[in-house]
């Protein structure tokens, strides 16, 4: 089984993660941007960061033969900082024109304040101008509550609702991704959020079209083969090895398709990797030998 990461953040996690990834089937990722967690206190840091997205990132990702594609946006959380966030949205001017940059995200919301609010239109905007889709994050607090307001301003914003991933949904929220068209994005974690079992009921009550399932794995408590552990649940539960394809291949692709930037065809023809090859001086083998 072909497996596309739609969600993760590799910056930070190890090249062990890596490996894991491909030995259980992923073939390509997505990183969406996000906050480091903890503050950023210049513009140029977030520069920097964007910048090992399209470059280290990518590099170490193909070492392990996995195709690693990105998101560029400016988090909910660092939206609130008036020492960043007009200049970043300069920034993503540029670096939502770049390579491998399938989309604007992750955008949204954090604590639903009115500068959270004025950035995330601002970027939904960014996204209509240049034909991208998004990936949008929703508060883990008053979760219904949260989902609803920010359906509100995507009504708002004109975008076409089949490019608009709505991510971290739970059973209270898949009806408002029904009744409005977006794609449906799950995290997947060890404690919280969404578990396998849980997601394979989702599947059994909603069906699988627009939906896709993600680890979110980052620098806290998560697992980068939360995907994979999904499908071993699917299969557990008898769902059908096509339907599992879509949720995990062909959903997720055929949704940062949008972009022009990504397709299935990208896919097919797996060449060597020399794991010996440097990035600006650097290798993953850190002196070993290949």
């Amino acid at each position: 089984m072909k497996i596309f990461e739609p969600h993760i953040h590799m910056f930070s996690r190890t090249t062990d993660d890596y490996e894991r990834m491909a030995l259980a089937g992923v073939r390509g990722v997505c990183e969406p941007a996000f906050w480091l967690g903890q503050p950023r206190t210049t513009v140029g840091s977030f520069k920097d960061y964007y910048d090992t997205l399209l470059g280290w990132e990518r590099f170490r990702a193909g070492m392990f033969g996995i195709k690693h594609y990105c998101t560029m946006g400016l988090n909910p959380k660092e939206a609130n900082d008036d020492r960043v966030n007009e200049g970043v949205m300069e920034l993503l001017e540029d670096y939502v024109l770049r390579e491998g940059v399938v989309g604007v995200g992750e955008i949204g919301y954090d604590d639903m304040t009115a500068k959270e609010e004025r950035y995330f239109a601002r970027q939904l905007e960014l996204a209509v101008r240049h034909n991208l889709p998004v990936l949008i994050h929703t508060p883990h607090r008053d979760k219904l509550d949260g989902v609803k307001r920010t359906l509100d301003v995507v009504r708002e914003s004109g975008i076409a609702p089949e490019r608009v991933l709505v991510d971290h949904n739970n059973e209270l929220t898949v009806p408002l991704m029904r009744e409005t068209g977006h794609y449906a994005g799950f995290s997947i974690y060890p404690n919280t959020k969404m578990t396998p079992e849980r997601m394979v009921e989702i599947f059994r009550r909603f069906g699988t079209a627009q939906m896709i399932i993600n680890s979110a794995a980052d620098w806290g408590v998560s697992d980068p083969l939360m995907v994979p552990k999904t499908v071993q649940a699917m299969r557990k539960a008898g769902m059908d090895e096509e339907e599992i394809e879509l949720v995990v291949w062909r959903n997720p692709i055929g949704f940062f398709a949008q972009s022009g930037r990504i397709s299935l065809e990208d896919f097919e023809a797996a060449g060597a990797y020399d794991r010996g090859a440097l990035h600006e001086g650097n290798s993953v083998l850190r002196g070993q030998t290949p």
